[in-house]
């Protein structure tokens, strides 16, 4: 039986410091957002909770804020399943990250402490040794996950962090989709060095013009590939 990984990820807290739930949570969360619960899927309690090793009620305390984050939906007499992927919800995503994800770099940049900046520049590490002969394009999405992560959580501000962790969700479900047309996915993740070094640099301006960049980019990306 797969038990629920505890491994913090990006600027998460892990091991024991997360309940069952959050655990739970998390990692049905990567599922959906990786697209390996495929949209569209039927959600069965039974067998997520089997496949953790968990109990019920904390896959149930899961779904019901990954309903409200709009990656499960729930229907009278049908049943839960995983969201759709509509590409038209492409604009609205990218109208919100566009405003908070530079805001985020920027505060990253004022705020990160030594920790921070250890951690960031280590996953800076990561990236520059990401061959992309090497590594798929699921690899190459977990750890673009795991840098927004990481510079949500270094602004410190939870409020603008779960916000940004849930648009990035949705958006990397759209990339997902569309991975085998994109042609540049590892132009995209290299696009994050410069961006962790404002941030490391502290220098708010420059991290927060990068992320602008990063999102646009994302979007002509997409629109490109249709």
């Amino acid at each position: 039986m797969q038990q629920v990984a505890t491994e913090p990820r990006g600027g998460e807290p892990g091991g024991e410091e997360l309940s069952l739930a959050e655990r739970a949570y998390r990692v049905i969360r990567d599922r959906l957002v990786m697209l390996e619960i495929r949209p569209g899927a039927p959600i069965n309690e039974e067998q997520l909770a089997q496949s953790l090793g968990v109990g019920r009620t904390p896959v149930r305390e899961a779904l019901k804020r990954l309903q409200y984050e709009r990656l499960i939906a729930t229907y009278p007499r049908r049943g839960t399943f995983a969201t759709d992927v509509n590409i038209t919800d492409l604009a609205h995503i990218s109208e919100v990250r566009q405003e908070l994800e530079p805001l985020a770099a920027a505060q990253a940049a004022r705020r990160a402490t030594a920790t921070d900046r250890a951690a960031l520049t280590a996953l800076r590490q990561d990236l520059e040794s990401a061959d992309p002969r090497r590594y798929n394009a699921a690899e190459l999405m977990h750890l673009d996950l795991q840098v927004h992560r990481a510079i949500y959580a270094t602004t410190h501000n939870p409020y603008l962090e779960d916000t940004l962790v849930r648009y990035d969700n949705l958006a990397t479900r759209i990339w997902c989709l569309f991975a085998d047309r994109l042609s540049d996915m590892a132009g995209h993740i290299e696009e994050h060095g410069p961006l962790i070094e404002a941030i490391v640099a502290g220098e708010p301006e420059r991290a927060a013009r990068l992320a602008r960049g990063h999102v646009e980019g994302f979007e002509r990306a997409v629109r490109d590939a249709l």
